[in-house]
């Protein structure tokens, strides 16, 4: 799949996406990630992307234009299944919108920034808003980063062991069960026996008894949410 950011930070967001698991993705040809600096589509000869808002708000808006020209030439060269606008008022990002996109073959995610962008571009050119949670951050990057790295990791390929992916918190809407390492005793903390015991069926049994466990203790609206 490929991802294109539309961002004023650029310098912020392009050695995360080439790191890590981002990084590997795009080595083996399995995702390709963009990053485009807003600031090259403006006709402002300062660079400027923002103005005052009418009405005598505070803050400063992101200008339709620069937006609008780098939208359509990223469209001039392929379709977009979305135009997603990293918004705090969006949808709730969860694992279940990851596992969508990840089936994706063209995504842009435009960073907000400042008090937001003209509310004509979120009419006209936005697909779909999400948010990263319940709060407000100084620029719209820091959500597609995490929105990126959540696609892009459960594509198939991706991951070396992808029944690892498959296993992640939220799959299930549910939390993961614990997990250890080597040694199996320290400090006299011991590995529960059934993980020692070699018989799959009953350690299946001991993880699926955890994850409901602590998701009815953690996460009990998870639960929840899957009987609605």
């Amino acid at each position: 799949m490929r991802i294109d950011i539309i961002t004023v930070l650029p310098e912020m967001l392009e050695p995360f996406t080439n790191q890590s698991i981002l990084g590997r993705a795009q080595s083996k040809g399995l995702a390709e990630i963009h990053v485009h600096n807003l600031r090259d589509y403006t006709k402002d000869k300062h660079r400027r992307v923002d103005d005052y808002p009418f009405g005598g708000f505070a803050g400063m808006v992101m200008q339709c234009q620069p937006i609008d020209d780098c939208i359509a030439a990223l469209k001039a060269e392929r379709d977009y299944d979305e135009v997603i606008y990293t918004s705090p008022d969006g949808e709730q990002f969860t694992q279940a919108v990851a596992n969508e996109l990840s089936l994706k073959e063209n995504i842009i995610i435009l960073c907000g920034h400042y008090k937001g962008i003209d509310h004509r571009i979120r009419e006209h050119l936005i697909t779909r808003e999400i948010s990263i949670g319940d709060y407000v951050l100084t620029g719209g990057e820091l959500a597609a980063a995490v929105m990126a790295d959540a696609v892009v990791r459960v594509i198939p390929g991706v991951i070396g062991d992808e029944q690892s992916a498959l296993s992640d918190c939220f799959q299930d809407n549910m939390l993961s069960a614990p997990v250890y390492t080597r040694p199996a005793d320290y400090k006299g903390w011991r590995v529960p026996d059934i993980l020692l015991s070699g018989h799959e069926a009953n350690i299946k049994e001991w993880e699926l008894n955890q994850m409901l466990e602590r998701t009815k203790k953690l996460r009990p609206d998870l639960l929840n949410n899957e009987q609605d």
